[in-house]
């Protein structure tokens, strides 16, 4: 069974190689900033979510910050499996 971040990441990377216009991954993969401000805005936002508010809105944010996760590490060639190496690793 696919997971469904390993689809979401398939679609970011497809997004990396065939970007259409008007998509905002694509606007992300550009290799500017913005996909850096977007991750330090969602962790803040998880984490307000966190301190006050509803388990919902939680839920939502980290959705956000792990999609804007994804695409940082897209647009620097990394994968989730790079990640997920990284925590095998820790926890031997």
């Amino acid at each position: 069974m696919t997971d469904v971040l390993d689809e979401l990441f398939a679609v970011i990377e497809d997004r990396k190689v065939h970007p259409p216009p008007g998509s905002y991954t694509a606007r992300l993969l550009d290799g500017g900033d913005e996909v850096l401000k977007k991750v330090g805005e969602e962790a803040m936002e998880v984490l307000l979510a966190g301190k006050g508010q509803s388990d919902q809105r939680l839920v939502e944010e980290a959705a956000d910050l792990i999609y804007h996760l994804l695409v940082l590490l897209a647009s620097r060639d990394l994968t989730l499996d790079d990640v997920r190496c990284e925590l095998a690793r820790r926890r031997h």
